[in-house]
């Protein structure tokens, strides 16, 4: 028989051994290896069984046992010791308590979180990342609050047919068996939001809570019994179902979300956020919530409540493919914001429709852009890495038609990685032994005392840790192979696949196509020389998961596999079914060198080849996403790209030849090329270099404390401004605005001239400009004056432009009618062909940015103009 249904039933435990219930339920042991040690010494095997997960384990553990060691004084103290270690962490203070006037709270809305395998609540690297954050965030002391779903069936489990096809799984997860709590009142009651659907049904929502160190992290869950079988699903499957259940989905994320934290706040006496910080476009609807709570609490109207949303929101976008922006029928979410039934009552529809229209060039106006929707109701917006931040400034260039690219307001902050979930226990024992202080490892000071380490000590450790994968990498692949059918006689030749002597490379990740799984099979006979080769032999560990829908994905990863089935050569390359984070950990801390091989610029950033970095493991990647940016040619191995080449076969071709050039001609012949001792001194000088390098930048700490200063803490500031005196800030603002949009068609250049200028301009002189303005009724308060000069292209544009701001001269002689004249200078700091224009933009104290209204005047093209404009 089998059962319609699991729970979990615990054993009561001792009141001496009473810290570990509280110990459990916290996730900070998932990157507590003092933790870790106290539970693994409950029972080693059992410990093992259940996958290091401690709330499992106290599942698992009979009572016997567990009144034997209510009596060891050893273990006991062992206990106590944790648990003051806990409390001290959680209450004491932080990097965030020593700043000055900072958020007084953070909502942090996701998703996805990748946390621990234990809560398989995350895809890939978005989810990853939000884990990594919420848990630095708690390292750095920070008052913020995560929100996300809770899907009962998480992503999906992935195995393989007999033909290598990716099968799917969703097992049902009970959140009683896992590490987190249902939110009461003070009574005890379980306490739930609701969110009203187009059709008149109201969904409910538990709220569930997972303490992540010092940080709670509120999960929605829609399976409750008020609702009826199809909202139950709502919170089914992460990324499942058709356009109706996303927009569902990513309703009660955004609305119900914000409604969650109100609640929690309310519950704990939690300070209220100041700031709002969206994590991609699925939790756009916060701030359509967050203009309803302006509406109804402060009587503000749309446009006044969504300046003060704006002021206190973020939003990170992390795709630079269109494909990844959640694109919804533009009927589907009007249905659910009507006069009669709104998720969000009293704000206007025709309003919530405009944030998401794609009414710029290009954009296709039968669609709702959720990531459209939240960047226009959100003041700081950023990217995950510098290439990124380009990128995104040329995707999103629309929403800012009248600027150049290089001027659309979006910033990059680059992704990091949490190193105490992602580092090996080895490698922490390592480092620590150099680096006595922790803090130290926040600076490049500390870091450099790792060219300390002794080498042979640092091989031996690299040694343990690919042996540790190999073992595991031949116990995943036996599992793999008896799913897939084949009988444990015919599996002997598991025992030799892998050598923990022989040169390692990973690649784990999602499987759409422009991360090119294949692209190492383009010459498979010269992939397999190397896989053979008798002297310098290269082994290859690859994993990855593609969505349930695509099937291109999904053929992508038959190919691979059949390849790794291959009797010839399937004891030197694998493929590994079901990446999740157990497996993330064991290949960055194994792999000798992490490859990555996207199409530049696809890459958002990618942050597993920083774990396998801070794990001693070197990258050979193309120059994407974080490695555009900190590869500095000694630290790892950068592949040349195609990027002229228009014919994608061809420049797969180029590619992968440049691929498979680096490895045999650099990658190997460093790994094998030993000394006396049998160690390899040019590849552990590289070893060294790289986690100089890198180590202080690719932190997770060092990510968070940059959100915190160069974002969250203008937001606040921004929000406090707007809110005080009675919301007077914000209705001045929205004033303002409605203003100077009515005047601005209005607003003119009426002459330029250049005055006083050397013939010819020679370089270290200066532009004097003259221009005159018709202001249109806006006062010269209302605006800025700039002027531009640069190197010109062939069609008259301005390349990495100097610019300097006009101020006002008075009124010009002889004119009629409200002209203002404005004067200044320019230096000339380059040679060659240049030129020059002049352009007007809004000014006012509460914009994040001169572009950020989207507006800008500038002159009419030449031969319109007066005889004073000169364009070089």
């Amino acid at each position: 028989m089998k059962a319609i249904r699991r729970f979990t039933v615990r054993t009561v435990l001792p009141d001496e051994l009473a810290p570990l219930g509280r110990l459990a339920a916290n996730l900070r042991w998932a990157w507590h290896p003092a933790t870790r040690e106290v539970f693994a010494a409950i029972d080693p095997e059992v410990w093992e069984s259940v996958g290091q997960d401690p709330f499992r384990m106290l599942g698992e553990v009979g009572g016997e046992r567990f009144a034997a060691l209510a009596r060891d004084e050893e273990f006991r103290a062992r206990l106590r010791e944790a648990a003051a270690d806990l409390d001290t962490y959680l209450t004491g203070p932080r990097w965030y308590q020593g700043l000055s006037q900072p958020p007084s709270g953070i909502a942090y809305f996701s998703a996805e979180y990748g946390l621990t395998a234990a809560l398989p609540q995350y895809s890939g690297g978005l989810g990853i990342l939000a884990g990594d954050h919420l848990k630095s965030a708690s390292d750095l002391g920070l008052p913020l609050i995560g929100v996300g779903l809770l899907y009962r069936h998480g992503y999906f489990t992935q195995t393989l047919s007999p033909e290598g096809w990716q099968l799917e799984g969703y097992p049902e997860i009970d959140p009683r068996g896992l590490p987190m709590s249902r939110l009461s009142d003070a009574a005890g009651e379980p306490v739930c939001i609701g969110v009203d659907m187009a059709d008149g049904r109201r969904i409910t929502a538990h709220v569930w809570v997972v303490r992540v160190g010092r940080v709670p992290l509120l999960l929605l869950d829609a399976c409750h019994e008020g609702n009826d079988p199809e909202l139950r699903g709502i919170t089914d499957r992460l990324y499942g179902g058709g356009s109706e259940h996303r927009l569902r989905q990513e309703l009660l994320l955004g609305i119900g979300g914000v409604r969650a934290v109100r609640v929690y706040c309310e519950q704990t006496g939690d300070p209220r956020p100041e700031v709002f910080h969206m994590n991609e476009g699925h939790a756009g609807f916060l701030g359509l919530e967050r203009v309803r709570e302006y509406i109804d609490e402060a009587g503000l109207t749309f446009d006044e409540a969504a300046e003060a949303t704006r002021a206190g929101t973020v939003f990170t976008t992390h795709t630079p493919v269109s494909a990844g922006i959640d694109r919804l029928p533009r009927d589907l979410v009007e249905r659910h914001f009507t006069a009669d039934v709104s998720a969000t009552p009293g704000v206007p529809r025709d309003r919530v429709m405009e944030l998401g229209t794609e009414d710029y060039a290009g954009g296709d106006p039968a669609v709702f852009n959720m990531a459209v929707m939240g960047m226009r109701l959100a003041q700081r917006v950023n990217g995950v890495s510098e290439l990124h931040g380009a990128v995104a400034r040329d995707m999103f260039q629309g929403l800012w038609s009248g600027f150049d690219a290089a001027e659309v307001p979006i910033t990059s902050i680059t992704n990091g990685v949490h190193a105490r979930t992602w580092v090996a226990d080895e490698a922490q024992r390592m480092a620590g032994r150099m680096v006595q202080d922790s803090a130290e490892f926040t600076h490049s000071e500390g870091w450099r005392k790792i060219t300390d380490a002794d080498e042979a000590d640092l091989w031996e450790m690299r040694r343990t840790l690919r042996s540790r994968l190999v073992a595991d990498t031949r116990e995943r692949l036996r599992a793999s192979w008896r799913q897939r059918g084949a009988s444990s006689a015919e599996l002997g030749w598991i025992d030799d696949v892998l050598d923990p002597d022989i040169l390692t490379i990973g690649f784990a990740r999602r499987v759409p196509s422009y991360k090119r799984l294949t692209l190492m099979l383009r010459d498979r006979d010269r992939l397999k020389s190397m896989l053979l080769d008798p002297d310098r032999p290269v082994q290859i560990v690859i994993a990855g998961k593609a969505h349930p829908a695509d099937e291109g994905g999904k053929r992508l990863i038959q190919e691979i596999v059949r390849f790794t089935d291959d009797p010839r050569v399937r004891h030197r390359i694998v493929f590994l079914p079901d990446y999740d984070m157990a497996l993330a950990r064991s290949l960055v801390q194994g792999c000798d060198v992490w490859l990555n091989n996207p199409l530049r610029p696809l890459e958002a950033c990618g942050t597993s080849g920083m774990k396998a970095a801070l794990n001693g493991g070197l990258n050979l990647s193309v120059r994407d996403g974080w490695w555009a940016e900190w590869f500095d040619g000694s630290n790892g191995w950068a592949i040349p790209t195609a990027d002229g080449v228009r014919d994608p076969d061809r420049r797969d071709e180029l590619e992968a030849a440049a691929l498979y050039d680096l490895i045999e001609g650099e990658v190997a012949p460093q790994f094998y090329d030993r000394d006396e001792e049998g160690l390899p001194n040019r590849w552990l000088e590289m070893v060294k270099h790289t986690l100089v390098s890198l180590g202080p930048k690719v932190l997770a700490t060092r990510m968070v404390q940059e959100y915190v200063t160069r974002l969250y803490q203008g937001a606040a500031d921004s929000s406090r401004r707007l809110a005080g005196e009675d919301m007077n800030g914000a209705r001045e603002l929205a004033e303002w605005k409605r203003r100077v949009r009515k005047a601005w068609p209005g607003v003119r250049i009426e002459h330029v001239e250049v005055v006083g200028m050397e013939d010819p301009p020679q370089v270290g002189g200066e532009m004097q400009v003259h221009t005159t303005l018709g202001l249109a009724g806006l006062a010269p308060e209302d605006i800025q004056v700039e002027v531009a000069i640069g190197r010109v292209t062939g069609d008259e544009r301005l390349v990495e432009p100097v610019v300097a701001d006009l101020e006002v001269v008075g009124e010009p002689d002889g004119s009629e009618g409200p002209l203002v004249r404005y004067a200044g200078s320019v230096p000339l700091r380059r040679a060659g062909t240049c030129g020059y224009t002049v352009r007007v933009l809004p000014a006012h104290p509460m914009l994040a940015d001169p572009a950020e209204m989207g507006l800008v005047v500038v002159p009419q093209p030449p031969e319109t103009m007066d005889d004073g404009m000169v364009l070089r």
